[in-house]
């Protein structure tokens, strides 16, 4: 009888956190990238009744016995996350933006160039390093603007990361090419002919991430491109306070890159909305206050038992 009160306290445990959980989606249906959760179940540590036997086929022996176990109710095994991409919501902001994939912003405080990173080497790996142990932040969020400095950051004050242009001089194609040796945080660059700080006026992000700007006197200035990262396993990343994930010990590799098929392309004037299913999740919110109700009928009864089995001496 203790085993069932026991069973049914360690089930109010694992309803709490699903409906900790459950809670957690619903405040954040409106939060700009929010990735979705899910509170994964498993039944408890067991004890064998009576261990199984193969049984014996000699005369005046007996056949084998299944194992009789006896549990202890369900514990949380993991809570998970749905990193798939949402619906965007137009700004009307051009240097406002979202990754329509499963790839990541990278961001973080400043430095000329990221430290202990390596090229990723092979083929059409232009571009392309491993992060991991950067201590880079990344982000879904594109909420991005130059500071008094020139260079681009997040909300947040967090530099944005990408590639820049040596110059401005296009090549034969007539595009101005990017510096793909070094991973760095983008910036206003200076116009060769006065020395100072291109005026920007106008912003306009293009779907492989490069930034153009039109600048106070007319000239269209190539600004940078913004890198994305490729997450070999998502649900690897650690949550930090806001929308930044750092990256954990088993995210696996971590490429900061151009913008492919795979990471998916960025779309300007747009903000990427939470991906919470709110008819899912009140759903779920009935059925687990129905298992809380359930576990709570467990001890009630229970404590009956222990009651009568008590009143059995008077």
């Amino acid at each position: 009888m203790v085993k069932s009160m026991n069973a049914a306290i360690a089930g109010l445990k694992a309803h709490q956190t699903r409906l900790d959980v459950i809670g957690n989606n619903i405040a954040n249906v409106n939060t700009w990238g929010y990735k979705t959760r899910t509170t994964n179940f498993k039944d408890s540590v067991y004890t064998n009744l009576i261990n199984g036997q193969s049984g014996n086929a000699v005369l005046g022996n007996l056949g084998g016995i299944n194992v009789s176990q006896l549990g202890y109710g369900s514990v949380v095994s993991s809570v998970s996350a749905n990193f798939g991409a949402s619906n965007g919501q137009y700004t009307g902001n051009d240097l406002d933006c979202m990754i329509d994939g499963t790839g990541f912003f990278i961001v973080g405080p400043y430095r000329d160039a990221v430290d202990n990173i390596q090229a990723v080497e092979g083929e059409n790996t232009e571009g392309q390093f491993n992060i991991a142990n950067s201590g880079m932040l990344l982000s879904r969020v594109g909420i991005f603007t130059p500071d008094a400095n020139g260079y681009l950051v997040d909300d947040s004050g967090n530099y944005v990361f990408g590639y820049i242009p040596d110059n401005q001089t296009p090549n034969e194609n007539n595009v101005v090419p990017m510096n793909y040796d070094n991973l760095v945080p983008i910036r206003i660059p200076v116009n060769e002919e006065t020395g100072e700080m291109y005026s920007i006026s106008s912003w306009r992000i293009g779907q492989s991430g490069t930034i153009i700007g039109t600048a106070t006197n007319g000239d269209i200035v190539t600004i940078g491109q913004i890198a994305v990262a490729s997450v070999e396993n998502p649900n690897g990343l650690n949550q930090k306070t806001g929308y930044y994930y750092e990256v954990g010990n088993n995210a696996g590799r971590c490429i900061a890159m151009q913008t492919t098929a795979a990471t998916g392309n960025i779309n300007s004037g747009f903000l990427e909305m939470s991906n919470t299913d709110i008819a899912s999740d009140f759903a779920a919110m009935i059925t687990t206050q129905r298992g809380y109700q359930a576990n709570t009928k467990i001890i009630t009864v229970t404590d009956e038992i222990l009651e009568q089995l008590v009143n059995m001496k008077r």
